[in-house]
């Protein structure tokens, strides 16, 4: 007998930000498998007989593969569970959640995607500014800052990231910004372009700091945090 699959949406970790479709989840699944940044407080919404299954990846630790996590949402689900795949941000939002999709459609399982919290959006809330604007900041977009290999993607549309009335959010670019801020100078973005870098974001360890495009390549190597490192930047990021 086939179970269920609920790709649950936890948000950047503050268990405030879960909606309530997600705690519902939560409350009624027989198996969670969770990423990293999805435990601790959240799962404290779990049943009490629930089996808990850490299947998280972070840049730099041993990590599970992406097909043994898949194998194990199809082999759960086969014995009839309701299984909850607990993923941080927004599923949808550079979390793999294409793989584990058709790995599902493939053994016949049905499925539901619950939406979440996408850190950019907590990052701008944090930092009180808005994430677009009427004739300033009019486009917003969201990238990877690395690749499968864990460099900066190759294949970037740089003529619109260099758009200065685009507001753009980088996902895990800490190592590769750097990088992506030569490129942004060479087509024409200015030095003096505010960024927001915000680590943490909606945890007790949160930090948003206020930088430019110019300066925040200096400072990401002396950064010391295990947190999730998201980058922002665009016209508004200067705001107070």
């Amino acid at each position: 007998m086939s179970g269920f699959v609920s790709f649950v949406s936890s948000g950047p970790g503050d268990p405030e930000l879960l909606t309530v479709k997600a705690v519902k989840r939560l409350e009624a699944a027989d198996a969670i498998l969770f990423d990293d940044l999805s435990a601790g407080p959240i799962l404290d919404h779990a049943g009490k007989d629930v089996d808990l299954v850490g299947v998280g990846k972070r840049a730099g630790r041993p990590s599970p593969k992406q097909n043994h996590v898949s194998r194990l949402l199809v082999d759960y689900a086969k014995t009839g569970a309701h299984v909850v795949r607990l993923k941080s941000g927004d599923a949808g939002i550079f979390g793999r959640l294409e793989e584990e999709i058709t790995a599902l459609r493939e053994a016949g399982i049905p499925f539901e995607i619950i939406p979440g919290v996408t850190a950019a959006s907590a990052a701008a809330a944090a930092a009180s500014i808005p994430l677009t604007r009427r004739m300033t900041a009019r486009r917003l977009q969201y990238i990877t800052g690395h690749s499968a290999t864990g460099a900066l993607p190759e294949e970037l549309n740089m003529e619109a990231l260099a758009d200065p009335e685009a507001t753009t959010v980088v996902y895990m670019g800490k190592r590769t910004f750097a990088k992506l801020a030569e490129k942004l100078l060479a087509h024409g973005l200015p030095a003096d372009t505010p960024t927001l870098l915000a680590t943490g974001v909606s945890t007790p360890d949160q930090d948003i700091r206020r930088e430019s495009l110019g300066t925040l390549p200096d400072l990401l190597p002396k950064l010391e945090t295990k947190a999730p490192v998201l980058i922002l930047y665009g016209a508004l990021a200067d705001e107070a």
